[in-house]
């Protein structure tokens, strides 16, 4: 049996586009619409229940166009709402993962750097599999200041966005970081502005966005959901008319033309 439905992946902005490229990688026989709430980004400044409306609007948005599963691509909105969206809602959600545990596995110098919002480091998640994970490993946690704005404005890899990350980077690698954990969907954007800062320093940056994709992946089998008829649809939305960097961003990461799509303001 065939299930056409798509699946429905939001985040606060552009930034969950790192998560819906793996996605259409692994899956490319999927649907998918994308939701970047650019208008309210971004989502690390804002209260636990402000997020919870916002996340709840989308998806109600996306029950109304008949997802069959949700992809949290925010780490701030998992932290913030996952665990209330899935009490209220029967339909099955995947969240950003923290990827603290291979960075503790993979350390050789003992102390891996975090860079990711507020938000997510306030979060039970976060911390739940930091105690879990990384005993006797330092775990450096440090809020990625400006990085998003970065990526909203498509204004990356460039003096500026350097001078950005390094502000927030070069305090981690004089510690000692051997593993790099990107935290926020928006951060894989900026791998090359953290791989100039980083220069001979020997780092291994790790992008959760593959594993969240394999989890989709699981889930859809274990629904006996996956789509296995090539009828591939691209919907990308968003909450505000400035949509250039989105449709730019888009164009980059797509690699074929076997699909349709199309962009809606909402």
């Amino acid at each position: 049996m065939s299930d056409k439905a798509p699946i429905g992946v939001f985040d606060s902005g552009v930034g969950g586009l790192s998560v819906w490229k793996e996605i259409a990688i692994l899956l490319p026989k999927e649907s998918i619409i994308y939701y970047a709430d650019s208008v309210h980004c971004p989502y690390g400044n804002k209260t636990q229940q402000e997020i919870i409306n916002l996340s709840e609007k989308i998806v109600n948005f996306f029950i109304k166009n008949k997802v069959k599963l949700i992809v949290v691509a925010c780490n701030t909105a998992t932290a913030a709402a996952i665990a209330y969206l899935r009490k209220k809602y029967s339909i099955s959600f995947v969240g950003m993962e923290p990827a603290v545990k291979p960075a503790a596995l993979q350390t050789k110098t003992g102390v891996v750097g975090i860079l990711a919002t507020e938000g997510t480091f306030k979060g039970t998640l976060f911390n739940d599999t930091k105690l879990r994970y990384a005993k006797g490993v330092e775990v450096l946690e440090q809020d990625g200041k400006g990085f998003v704005e970065l990526v909203e404005s498509g204004n990356v890899t460039n003096d500026k966005s350097i001078s950005i990350v390094k502000a927030s980077l070069e305090p981690l690698l004089e510690k000692g970081i051997d593993q790099l954990v990107l935290g926020c969907t928006h951060y894989p954007f900026l791998k090359e502005d953290i791989k100039i800062v980083a220069g001979k320093h020997s780092l291994e940056i790790i992008d959760p966005a593959p594993a969240v994709a394999k989890q989709v992946q699981r889930i859809l089998k274990q629904e006996n959901k996956l789509n296995l008829e090539k009828e591939v649809h691209y919907t990308f939305y968003s909450s505000t008319k400035q949509m250039n960097v989105l449709k730019q961003m888009v164009k980059k990461l797509l690699k074929s033309n076997n699909f349709t799509f199309e962009y809606k303001v909402l």
